[in-house]
């Protein structure tokens, strides 16, 4: 485990539900070796009551490393977070951000904009119970919600509750009349807003989350907040991730290149279809690698035809990565 003081968020991945699990975040470690990784939301109710090693199990690689939780209860929040620093995580999240059915049905996610003293209440009792940090992810508001009253309310109790970290989606979450993925792209960015934040708790750390596509917008974002995280370009483009630790960090070791991290993630593969996973559950994550290179399609394409199959292995990274390089 990392020491917590030193985690350093100037670059993270999103949670991404079913997207960021511990096959492509070994992936990402093999681009850069700085990205502060985050688990998928998993839920308090997954963790008491469900299979423990498969929803908490990754590879020493992964940190720093974060799990974001899903939940309501204060007493079960801190049996979980408990859980995950006994498990050797570096932080855990607190969503306050998802705005999908399953989440509001259970009162928890973006719904807990409206009750702040509730997100309050949950930190505080986690805080006294772990080391780690416990961190909040959160929207600038939901439905009908004065952003500028609902964002500056939560970050303030629950900063007073031990809260140093938030990390904000720069939009409000419509809780009626958008699906998730509408909750994605339509609501407006209002960055300025976070900016704003920052300013007005300096003390506090901001990462700023939402349509962020490039290293160029992060290195523009950091001159106002204090990190940055970006979700779906770095999982539809993971190889964006080679710039980060030269552009952000300041590290100027020579990143993997896209052949090298093919290699070691097939060596990866292999031992994980030797254990029994299938191959499609890690290949999935690895067909954006070579995004924007010459005949990428290929690649994809043979991935998308052949990983499913029982028994299926390395083998088919292998020969994608050929029938790109030697055009089919």
């Amino acid at each position: 485990m990392s020491d917590s003081a030193t985690i350093n968020r100037t670059f993270c991945v999103a949670p991404m539900l079913d997207c960021t699990d511990r096959h492509e975040r070994y992936l990402a470690r093999l681009i850069s070796k700085h990205a502060v990784l985050y688990t998928e939301m998993i839920t308090t109710g997954a963790l008491i009551f469900g299979d423990r090693p498969k929803f908490l199990n990754f590879d020493e690689s992964e940190h720093p490393i974060a799990l974001q939780l899903g939940g309501s209860e204060p007493d079960a929040m801190t049996q979980c977070a408990e859980l995950v620093q006994e498990w050797g995580y570096d932080e855990v999240n607190i969503n306050v951000g998802c705005p999908s059915d399953r989440v509001q049905s259970g009162s928890f996610g973006a719904c807990l904009m409206q009750t702040p003293e509730l997100v309050a209440a949950n930190v505080k009792q986690m805080q006294a119970a772990v080391d780690i940090p416990v961190t909040v992810k959160c929207r600038i508001g939901v439905d009908d919600q004065e952003p500028r009253e609902a964002l500056w309310r939560l970050v303030e109790l629950s900063a007073q509750a031990g809260c140093k970290t938030f990390l904000v989606h720069a939009r409000k979450a419509w809780l009626k009349g958008l699906s998730p993925k509408e909750n994605r792209d339509v609501p407006p960015l209002d960055y300025e807003l976070v900016y704003q934040l920052k300013q007005a708790f300096p003390e506090l750390e901001i990462v700023i989350n939402g349509g962020i596509n490039t290293l160029d917008a992060c290195q523009q974002h950091l001159e106002h907040v204090d990190g940055v995280m970006m979700g779906r370009e770095a999982y539809s483009n993971p190889y964006i991730m080679a710039g980060v630790d030269s552009l952000l960090y300041g590290d100027d070791s020579e990143p993997h290149s896209r052949d090298e991290v093919l290699q070691k993630f097939m060596a990866y593969v292999k031992t994980n279809t030797e254990a029994g996973v299938r191959l499609n559950h890690m290949s999935r994550h690895v067909v954006g690698l070579f995004h924007g290179e010459p005949r990428s399609r290929l690649f994809r394409r043979h991935i998308s035809q052949n990983a499913h199959f029982p028994g299926s292995g390395a083998e088919v990274l292998q020969q994608a990565y050929d029938s790109m390089v030697n055009g089919g």
